[in-house]
């Protein structure tokens, strides 16, 4: 596929990573020339300097025969204005434009249509990561929310912890704990290292573990292999911004919220918004703000400002102070990985962006990608098509697919059914398969196994 990507900052450049990798044909646009030859010294792709939406730039870019653009600058306008000048001049197929500002969000089935502003995906980032930190919120203990098939089946990642029920036994020892409700590990990491799972695999402490199940009974699968944390009641949010706004806004009416903004103006815009949150105008690195409002009693703090050192400093001391769990906005990737014990979740908006975006880039019918563990691995939803005669997996059972290595498939929703993943179950046409990769480099290989072929028959 002939990609053409515009803005070479973290998004478009992991996503140009993501994608050269994958036989794609991809040509990166942007105004900064040492950006550019960073990601050249560094991928097989091409690049353009020069002004994303100007027709000039695009045509240099291959947009006469391009498949796809992906408008990933820092300007909206910028963004749009390039979807409609590839539509209008060389109508490419399809465009995608990541919009950050609300005041376009909230106008979208209006303005983004082929009569207006020809933007065939929208991707809203503020959102996808709100959506990602409540459903962190909602599970409490949980690393990772996932989810699949509308949300009735979700991939959660939590820690062993010592005491757990089943740590220190074999995985086929779920069943009988839980004789009622089907679940599978998708896969362990160990000291950063993944295992696939087999049913003789020991569960060790710290353990990250990835499991599948229906939504009503993701709680009774995480009791299992932890203390399961009472439900939060007290939020406390850094950073009155898009993202701390939006937050506060979609969970104030379940939970106790304070929202903390260094901006006067900004605080009275927020407490005219918020109906039941209360609004602080003041510092969340300051430990007398956070004494004067009970941090220790804390059970969420979420520092969500646009500064990473702001976040993480005010992460660490209000974890000091008592806070019992920290969610932390961190843009760099190379903060990611360096961040302690003290930084319970590490968000990193750039990796849920992507994974949205790879949603419309792989091939095949994908509903869903997510990105995990900063992009070293992935969970698919894919949609099985074709029969026996054309498809390598509708029709089989699911021992009897050749799955490539690193690959496991951990559940099925057929209709309204959640079915987990076990050798004899048969996948049919129009079933919505969730796999879990631990080494994208096998995504080619899935791509391949779900396409359909004519007359297939092994």
């Amino acid at each position: 596929m002939k990609i053409i990507i515009l803005g070479a900052g973290q998004v478009g450049g992991t996503l140009a990573e993501h994608l050269a990798n994958e036989q794609n044909d991809i040509t990166v646009v942007d105004t900064d020339a040492d950006k550019l030859r960073n990601l050249q010294d560094r991928l097989d792709i091409g690049t353009v300097l020069g002004g994303a939406s100007y027709p000039n730039t695009l045509y240099r870019a291959g947009a006469e025969d391009a498949d796809m653009l992906i408008a990933v600058t820092n300007s909206d306008e910028i963004n749009m204005m390039a979807c409609q000048v590839a539509h209008s001049i060389f109508n490419t197929p399809t465009k995608i434009s990541r919009v950050r500002s609300p005041n376009y969000l909230a106008h979208q089935e209006q303005l983004f249509n082929p009569a207006n502003v020809p933007v065939d995906v929208i991707i809203g980032p503020e959102q996808l990561v709100t959506k990602n930190i409540r459903q962190l919120i909602a599970n409490p203990g949980a690393l990772q929310v996932l989810d699949f098939a509308d949300g009735k089946v979700q991939l959660v990642a939590v820690r062993a912890y010592y005491g757990g029920p089943l740590v220190g036994q074999e995985l086929q020892e779920i069943r009988k704990h839980m004789p009622k409700v089907d679940t599978r590990v998708a896969a362990i990491f160990r000291q950063d290292r993944p295992i696939l799972p087999e049913g003789s695999t020991v569960i060790e402490v710290d353990d990250e573990v990835f499991f599948i199940a229906a939504r009503q009974h993701i709680r009774a699968v995480m009791s299992e292999l932890r203390k399961v944390d009472k439900p939060y009641k007290r939020v406390m949010i850094a950073g009155g911004g898009n993202i701390g706004a939006t937050l506060a806004q979609s969970i104030e009416s379940q939970y106790q919220v304070k929202v903390i903004e260094k901006s006067y103006d900004r605080c009275r815009m927020l407490s005219e918004r918020l109906k039941h949150a209360i609004v602080l105008c003041g510092s969340a690195a300051e430990p007398q703000l956070l004494t004067a409002e009970n941090i220790e009693n804390t059970d969420v703090f979420c520092a969500l400002t646009n500064n990473d050192e702001s976040n993480i400093m005010m992460s660490m001391l209000a974890k000091r102070m008592g806070a019992k769990k920290v969610i932390t906005l961190i843009t760099n990737a190379a903060y990611a990985d360096l961040v302690g014990d003290e930084i319970d979740i590490a968000i990193s908006p750039q990796q849920i962006t992507i994974g949205s975006l790879l949603t419309h880039v792989r091939k095949g019918d994908i509903s869903n990608v997510h990105s995990l563990r900063r992009g070293a691995a992935e969970a698919i939803e894919l949609i099985a098509h074709g029969d026996a005669y054309s498809s390598k997996v509708v029709g089989r059972q699911l021992d009897e697919i050749n799955l490539p290595d690193g690959v496991t498939i951990g559940a099925i929703v057929r209709g309204d059914d959640v079915l987990i993943a076990h050798g004899n179950v048969v996948v049919e046409t129009d079933d919505h398969v969730i796999l879990f990769l631990v080494d994208r480099s096998r995504i080619p290989q899935v791509e391949k196994l779900f396409a359909v072929g004519f007359g297939f028959f092994s």
